[in-house]
């Protein structure tokens, strides 16, 4: 079995009201990431392949917050990342359907602290197939780890970007090292 994991495609980074859209807004335009998620899911969804949707988020008052984490460091000055909050929400080009499980996490892994294995395993899933944003950061993460954890893991290079290009491609040749890279009409159309 397979699922479809939508990696942080939320609000906040990928719409151009969110509070970073720095972090790959433009990539994600110039590439069409969006556009290829939702093809991605409308397919996952036509031949019965599990869609997850993993958010990056914390509690309010963000007493989860890992404070010595860099990555994370201005999230609560500029109030953001609150789960629950339209910022945390997947975009609504890749939002979630009525059954499909939505994951939060604390932290750029997405197995960490959650219970995305627990899920998957129950589901009977083998294959992962992974699209969001960053390639760099949660894709690249998610790879290693859903690897190491059994999984086959595809990457729909497709539907992912980083902040710049170079990152993009860069991420992706580590991500190659333990995962297959393809596109979402190769991992999609089988």
């Amino acid at each position: 079995m397979k699922a479809l994991l939508m990696l942080d495609l939320i609000n906040e980074i990928t719409h151009p009201d969110g509070l970073y859209p720095e972090v790959c807004l433009d990539q994600v335009r110039e590439r069409g990431v969006l556009d290829k998620a939702a093809q991605a899911v409308a397919a996952a969804r036509r031949t019965g392949v599990l869609v997850v949707h993993v958010v990056v988020g914390f509690s309010p008052g963000y007493a989860d917050w890992p404070r010595s984490s860099t990555l994370f460091t201005e999230v609560p000055r500029r109030g953001a990342l609150v789960l629950g909050t339209w910022g945390t929400r997947p975009h609504d080009l890749v939002k979630p359907a009525p059954e499909e499980p939505v994951v939060a996490k604390g932290r750029v892994d997405p197995f960490l602290g959650t219970n995305l294995d627990l899920l998957l395993r129950e589901h009977q899933v083998d294959t992962v197939l992974l699209t969001g944003v960053t390639t760099d950061l949660v894709v690249l993460s998610t790879a290693r780890q859903a690897h190491d954890l059994g999984y086959r893991v595809e990457v729909l290079a497709d539907a992912t970007a980083s902040g710049d290009a170079w990152t993009h491609e860069a991420a992706m040749r580590l991500i190659a090292r333990t995962a297959t890279v393809t596109t979402v009409d190769e991992a999609l159309s089988r």
